[in-house]
């Protein structure tokens, strides 16, 4: 008789399951909040805007991964202060006003 064990089922070419999978913390200082965030926040909005509208503006053409990444990079440079100031405009001045329950 062959008795299996509900964690031993992994088998070639099967991937683990997400409780599996070790997880990535990083520590850090809680006054890095806001910048992280907005950091990732920025990163991924302007991929999605500069990815976005070069697909629009100029379709699928040779060279677009090249141009998207030319693209990315000045949109990031642009898009992480704005964000963070917004960020901070919105938690410190309109936020604050708001009573939430």
């Amino acid at each position: 008789m062959i008795v299996a064990n509900k964690r031993e089922h992994h088998y070639a070419g099967l991937s683990k399951t997400m409780a599996e999978i070790p997880t990535f913390r990083i520590r850090t200082r809680r006054k890095y909040y806001r910048l992280i965030f907005t950091g990732l926040m920025a990163m991924m909005m302007s991929l999605i805007i500069s990815g976005a509208l070069l697909l629009i503006k100029v379709g699928l053409v040779d060279g677009f991964f090249m141009e998207l990444m030319h693209s990315w990079g000045l949109g990031f440079i642009v898009a992480w202060p704005s964000a963070y100031a917004c960020a901070y405009f919105v938690q410190e001045h309109v936020l604050s006003r708001i009573e939430f329950y």
